[in-house]
């Protein structure tokens, strides 16, 4: 099998896959609740809990991918031969992940305690992160179906360590 990630790493990838679609489910409540508050109406029970909801589930994910930054530097993922083009665009993918989804967080918390001023921002930065999503998916989709090779295997099954008794 390919050498792949730690299990922390695994873990990590796999909490934000799951968080990121909360987002994407809970990011309207917001807008919902701010046009009630400014129609001096009281805003729905359930949009108010999917913001916070919203909000929180943003801060806990900035933080789980800063962790993920710190820990892709300290163990770097073991590859093999030299990069193609495919595997330095895999790698921008990547690093723009950790980019764009701590600066997402930092920007929705500039938006919900700072100053609204930087929400179109932050909506913008959701339909890139949702777009690289897709560019990610469809990647794992064509090593998956096509290249029929084990680059998933590396987020899904966590590298082994070598022992003597391996030999």
């Amino acid at each position: 099998m390919k050498s792949g990630y730690s299990l922390a790493q695994i873990g990590l990838h796999w909490l934000v896959a799951f968080m990121v679609p909360v987002q994407y489910l809970t990011g309207g409540s917001i807008e919902r609740t701010h046009h009630a508050v400014h129609m001096g109406l009281t805003p729905s029970y359930w949009d108010v809990v999917q913001h916070q909801l919203h909000n929180y589930a943003g801060m806990v994910i900035g933080l789980l991918m800063g962790l993920r930054l710190v820990l892709r530097l300290l163990q770097l993922p073991e590859t093999s031969g030299p990069g193609s083009w495919a595997g330095r665009a895999a790698k921008a993918l990547h690093y723009g992940f950790y980019v764009a989804i701590i600066g997402q967080a930092c920007m929705g918390f500039v938006a919900s305690y700072l100053s609204f001023a930087i929400a179109p921002y932050h909506v913008i930065g959701s339909r890139i992160i949702l777009a690289m999503v897709a560019l990610h998916l469809a990647a794992a989709t064509w090593h998956t179906l096509v290249a029929r090779d084990e680059t998933v295997d590396r987020m899904v099954f966590s590298r082994q360590k070598r022992s003597a008794e391996n030999f």
